[in-house]
């Protein structure tokens, strides 16, 4: 209930922001928003604001590039 709805707001708080700062929301930052949210608010809120969407995709590395 209620958590699924702050995990959700988190979602369209990083959407947002990365498309503020990108301008689209491409698949590769589609990609990574989960792992994004990961973190609490406090720690990726300056990651969105600071990093370029290479340093994003190079903290955030897509699920399929750590196979074996």
């Amino acid at each position: 209930g209620l958590e699924r709805g702050l995990q959700e707001g988190e979602r369209l708080v990083v959407e947002n922001l990365l498309r503020v700062r990108f301008g689209e929301l491409d698949p590769e930052i589609q990609a990574i928003i989960s792992r994004i949210l990961q973190l609490s608010p406090e720690e990726f809120t300056p990651l969105l604001l600071q990093y370029s969407k290479q340093e994003l995709l190079k903290r955030f590395p897509p699920e399929k590039s750590r196979e074996n």
